[in-house]
């Protein structure tokens, strides 16, 4: 018995250490985020530059926001003898006959569209990129994918910075045309707030290696050669091609200050399979990448962050492991006689954490409100966000570890209902699934789990464990029901 105790005590120690350093790591970012005045300053662009530019909208199976999609592209303030727009339809559904449809509308309009199909998805969106990048006549590439709605003078802030030869990328933050519908958009928007500005822009300010993030950005074509080009061996093309880029030489430039509006997933299916794509990405990049990265001769600094980075995805791994293994702990350290406050240390991992995140909405990216209302807002949504991260972590942690093993599976797109305000709904629409998978199930008996540790927790008088059951109970339970609930009774 002793030995085990301590097996799952050192589990357990570990797994909270590895949050840990990535929480500190984190919060490295957002001290380096503070000097973001001083590296705008630095930024170069040329305002009169206007060169020919190929804007790539790889769509796959999207009859709700293709149409939109076109519309804003084309609506776009830049000379239009200047873009070209090249739609990637991979569909094989309706969205093929809507697209065909609107470009003819524009092409008579006098807009240098074209209509791309192929016979077969291979490669996926990587693939797609890779084949259409040939028939680019820009010498740079715009890419949005269907949920996007760029501000019409998007070209006119991005491209002048790749007047810069050493510039390769230039991204922009993601903004969310949806945030208000539900909580699950409302929690979606709260993380990737954090990304979008503590996260890349902390990088960029630290000339630490960021990302492209697949979208809502513009490349040098000749960077996306020099690099290698599109690769689908990941499902995360875009990270895997940034890191290659930037260790080429170039450079990756991140505008904070330029919102490209989105489309959140509305439901639980779309916002599970996009986070499958990017956990499993995230590691199969990992695993790609860090080998060469390490060998680089880039800093150490350097090195250390992007392997944060790359890693980021695998924390899911390690909150799984401690979730999991807190409730046998509950019982081996009284019975161990270890004195569990030794564990307060690792509460430096959740200070540091919640000041990104209230630095990134509250400070950032909520609309100027009440001081007071706003700290509420946060105070309320942090420790909600908090247990449903830890709700995903069964299913973000089996993504991770197929992408570790290198298990191969297709690129599942996210489905997009044309979601923008309360009055709009998914219920009776296309792409959603129809059955409730064994992960669902197993995150339902993980809420149940968590709900008898609660109550033996309460029996015994043990409580110490309690406030992080408690989360762990709603956190799985959330993830079930609303599984369940937007399961397509159609």
């Amino acid at each position: 018995m002793e030995i085990i105790g301590y097996f799952i005590f050192g589990i357990y120690t570990v797994g909270l250490a590895f949050i840990t350093i990535y929480c500190l790591m984190q919060f490295h970012l957002l001290i380096k985020y503070s000097t973001k005045n001083n590296k705008l300053n630095q930024e170069e662009k040329d305002l009169d530059f206007e060169p020919f530019v190929t804007i790539q909208l790889p769509i796959f199976n999207e009859q709700y926001v293709a149409e939109r999609l076109i519309e804003s592209i084309c609506a776009l303030d830049y000379p239009v003898d200047k873009y070209e727009v090249h739609i990637l339809d991979d569909s094989i559904d309706e969205t093929v006959e809507i697209v065909a449809k609107k470009v003819e509308e524009y092409k008579k309009l006098g807009f240098n569209i074209k209509h791309i199909t192929r016979k077969d998805r291979t490669g996926y969106k990587a693939g797609a990129l890779r084949d259409a990048t040939k028939q680019a006549k820009g010498d740079f590439i715009a890419i949005f994918d269907a949920d996007f709605l760029p501000e019409k003078d998007f070209l006119r802030k991005t491209v002048p910075f790749l007047k810069n030869e050493k510039v390769g990328v230039v991204q922009t933050r993601w903004g969310h045309i949806n945030q208000d519908y539900s909580l699950l958009t409302e929690l979606q928007a709260f993380q990737l707030n954090v990304h979008f500005t503590v996260e890349q822009k902390g990088r960029y300010c630290g000339d630490y290696l960021l990302q492209f993030n697949g979208t809502a950005g513009l490349w040098r074509k000749q960077t996306i050669e020099d690099a290698g080009g599109w690769e689908a061996d990941t499902l995360t093309e875009d990270l895997d091609l940034s890191y290659r880029a930037q260790l080429k030489g170039y450079e990756i430039i991140y505008l904070e200050d330029v919102l490209a509006p989105a489309e959140l997933p509305a439901e639980m299916h779309g916002l599970k399979s996009q986070q499958f794509r990017w956990m499993k990405g995230g590691a199969e990049t990992a695993k790609k990448m860090l080998p060469t990265i390490w060998k680089s001769d880039l800093s150490l600094t350097k090195k250390l962050h992007a392997s944060s980075h790359l890693l980021s995805s695998t924390i899911f791994l390690f909150i799984f492991m401690v979730g999991v293994f807190s409730v046998p702990l509950g019982f081996f350290i009284g019975f161990l006689n270890i004195d569990e406050r030794i564990l307060a240390i690792f509460l430096i991992a959740l200070f540091s954490i919640s000041i990104n995140y209230f630095v990134a909405n509250v400070q950032v990216a909520w609309k100027a409100e009440s001081k007071i209302k706003m700290i509420f807002k946060f105070a309320v949504l942090f420790p909600i966000f908090l247990a449903l991260s830890m709700g995903l972590s069964l299913h973000n942690s089996l993504a991770v570890w197929q992408g570790y093993r290198g298990k191969k599976s297709p690129f599942v797109r996210t489905p997009k209902f044309n979601i923008k305000s309360i009055q709009d709904s998914f219920k009776k629409k296309l792409y959603r699934k129809s059955k409730i998978s064994g992960v669902t199930i197993m995150e339902g008996l993980l809420s149940l789990y968590f709900c008898i540790a609660i109550f033996f927790s309460i029996k015994s008088g043990y409580t110490a464990m309690l406030p992080y059951h408690i989360l762990l109970a709603y956190g799985f339970g959330s993830i079930f029901y609303f599984s369940v609930r937007h399961i397509s009774s159609d």
